[in-house]
């Protein structure tokens, strides 16, 4: 803020000039304490900046939000993707902690995938040279479509079952349903089949486990997905194969030593199933004209009805294949959803990596990448894997098949990936990476573009207008023409001395492209998680500004229209939906409309520096008191804390009304410092600060 006071102001001797003027330098600068800060704005609360010509940034109301959605999201809303389908249909996909929605022309769909998991004595049958296995699933209640996950290895027949299979023939004979088998059997069995067996000796961390036909090698990975106790050990996760003794049976080395010679089965000794439900085909039989007149869709039929158990996620990536949405809740499968199929829920892809930490769809070869994954069902936190071009059926990588996997060598593990201009970016805690496809036979190339540049949390790095921005650990960085930089943060101390350090990856970075803001929310000490505060970053003038806000998901410019977010209902129990840059209010915690009340506060501005005291005796307004062409109705209010020292408790003045008609005010007080606080809090209004100017005089030796 430049007062530029003259010296006849500071020359007691001297003609008094009676009018100065207030300049802001655009920004909010909280590093700097009040009193140095006294040519710019201190603290701040819904407002942004937008450039001019003279390269100020002029400080106007936040633009306001309104409901997307008229009803409330059962929980805390995590994700959101919008895309538009075949018939030009466009869509908002919501993934919750409790649900995955998709919301169009204002009607919600529930897709939410669902599961099972049931323990079940094994009892298979086999045939020779036929991939057809029988499951005798007493009490197992499965349905038509769904896909069975076997987490534990099963031996029967001369094969070893393990995996994603797809469930046939079910309801042909009781509690019977049937999966196809990789290798066909090389045995004919009636009700068999035998999980891992492990046998432990006393002081001994080598464990030999017996898995007839088991197919392994010295050096091969063997997973223990159930975690089971046999001898004092625990028995989970990968283990490499350290000796093959004989074709039924390996050792393995433990983590700790045994304390007891004996022997135990996986998970009891039982198969272990887990099902995820699929709405699959509509029977036979119960299309148009089947029962009675309107019972059944036009047709199709009825849609089949299960038992499964809608999943929970912590966290879900969301991405569109064409018209095809693809959903990853954290730590989970990779399910795909059509709008067009008339399927109810979301469908697993049963070739994909069973757990995985994040997906998108690299474009333009339409690949879907996934990260923190894996190939034996334990996830590896720096694995990524990636499907053939645009097969995401395909997985395994092969000579006529552009599937394939890489491991980052550097790092604890990856954080975010995100499609940026012509390649894909890497996060890892420690670092960057890109990962460029260049086509067979190696798919894809991986370079390091910088160290100690890594992302503090996995939704803290976008892309807008051709740039990337992310928050690192203790840094605010861009991604430019020389590999990554840092972005100067006047407002440092309120980002990394308030946040929450266990919720990190609660925080949510929001892209703005019609205003070139990036922001990112961040959850605060006490919060419980919750991103309660943003620091916003104006890429057109290189400033800040900051305030609080709740929004857990956000989405830029889409087919949609402006960009899209999600806040917590009172008590965190759930989410509302809203559209921003759509009103001049906003919506509160209950997803009711209500006022934007916008503030800020500027340092303390030096009246006279030498012992003179100021005396103010009028202030003129100058803003814009609505939009182009509107009405101008804002009502604003203006505040002066006076004092002498910046120590000082101030005096305060005002607050002071001012509308388009107030010609000026007279707060009329005296002083050395003073700082100006402007608020508003009324609704259907917006304004913007021009050239305030006051009137002042000498007013005696201090």
């Amino acid at each position: 803020m430049d007062l530029a006071i003259p010296v006849a102001y500071r020359n007691p001797d001297a003609v008094a000039m009676p009018h100065a003027s207030i300049k802001l330098i655009p920004g909010v600068d909280q590093n700097r304490t009040p009193a140095l800060n006294e040519a710019a704005v201190y603290a701040s609360q819904l407002i942004r900046f937008v450039p001019d010509r003279q390269g100020l940034g002029l400080i106007q109301k936040l633009g306001g939000w309104t409901k997307y959605y008229a009803n409330a999201i059962g929980s805390v809303v995590r994700s959101l993707w919008a895309w538009e389908d075949t018939n030009a249909a466009s869509h908002l996909a919501v993934g919750a902690e409790s649900s995955l929605s998709v919301i169009t022309n204002g009607a919600l769909s529930d897709i939410t995938p669902e599961t099972r998991t049931d323990d079940a004595a094994v009892d298979i049958d086999t045939i020779i040279a036929d991939n057809t296995i029988v499951i005798n699933a007493v009490g197992l209640s499965v349905s038509p479509y769904w896909s069975v996950y076997l987490p534990v290895h099963i031996s029967v027949g001369g094969i070893v079952l393990f995996g994603m299979y797809q469930c046939y023939n079910v309801g042909l004979l009781a509690n019977v349903f049937e999966i196809e088998a990789t290798d066909a059997p090389t045995a004919a069995v009636t009700g068999g089949g035998a999980v891992p067996e492990i046998d432990t000796t006393s002081g001994s961390a080598t464990a030999l486990i017996t898995l007839a036909d088991h197919g392994l090698a010295v050096g091969d990975t063997f997973p223990i997905l159930v975690s089971t106790d046999v001898g004092g050990v625990t028995f989970y996760g990968n283990y490499l194969v350290r000796t093959v003794p004989t074709s039924g049976t390996f050792t393995i080395t433990a983590a700790t030593t045994a304390t007891s010679t004996t022997s135990g089965f996986v998970n009891g000794g039982d198969a272990r199933f887990v099902f995820y439900a699929t709405p699959g085909l509509i029977p036979a039989g119960t299309g148009y004209g089947a029962g009675g007149y309107g019972s059944g869709g036009y047709g199709s039929g009825s849609t089949i009805t299960t038992t499964a158990t809608s999943i929970t996620a912590d966290d879900w990536c969301l991405d569109n294949w064409g018209e095809i949405l693809v959903a990853n809740p954290f730590n989970g499968a990779i399910y795909y959803w059509s709008p067009t199929s008339g399927d109810t829920t979301a469908i697993v892809i049963q070739a994909a990596p069973i757990t995985n930490h994040g997906i998108i769809v690299a474009m333009p070869q339409r690949q879907i990448i996934a990260w923190g994954t894996t190939f034996t069902s334990i996830h590896d936190p720096l694995l990524i894997r990636w499907c053939d071009v645009n097969n995401f059926d395909v997985w395994i990588g092969t000579v006529s098949n552009q599937a394939g996997s890489y491991r980052i060598p550097k790092g604890s593990r990856i954080v975010q990936c995100i499609q940026a201009a012509q390649q894909t970016l890497i996060w890892t805690d420690l670092g960057l990476w890109a990962m460029q496809y260049v086509g067979l036979p190696y798919v894809y190339q991986f370079n390091e573009l910088g160290n100690g540049v890594g992302l503090i949390g996995r939704k803290a790095a976008t892309s807008m207008s051709g740039v990337v921005y992310w928050m690192g650990q203790s840094q605010f960085y861009r991604f430019g023409q020389n590999g990554p930089e840092p972005i100067p943060c006047p407002v440092w101390d309120v980002a990394f001395q308030e946040i929450d350090m266990a919720y990190v990856d609660n925080i949510r970075i929001a892209a703005n492209s019609r205003f070139g803001e990036v922001s990112w929310y961040i959850p605060t000490i006490g919060s419980g998680g919750v991103p309660t505060i943003y620091l916003k970053y104006n890429t057109l003038i290189g400033q800040w500004d900051y305030g609080s806000l709740t929004r857990t998901a956000w989405i830029n410019e889409s087919v949609l229209g402006a960009p899209i977010a999600a806040g917590t209902l009172s008590g965190g129990t759930g989410s509302y939906v809203v559209q921003h840059e759509t009103s001049t209010d906003g919506v509160d915690v209950e997803g009711n409309p209500s006022a934007i009340v916008s503030v800020f506060n500027t340092g303390f501005l030096t009246l006279n520096d030498a012992d003179l005291k100021m005396f103010v005796d009028q202030v003129w307004p100058d803003m814009k008191w609505g939009y182009f062409n509107g009405a101008q109705t804002a009502q604003v209010f203006i505040s002066f804390e006076v004092c002498d020292y910046p120590g000082q408790t101030p005096l305060v003045y005002g607050p002071y009304a001012m509308t388009q008609s107030t010609t000026y005010i007279t707060p009329r007080f005296r002083g050395r410092l003073v700082s100006i606080k402007i608020e508003s809090a009324d609704t259907g209004s917006f304004w913007r600060i021009g050239n305030i100017r006051y009137r002042v005089q000498p007013d005696g030796k201090y």
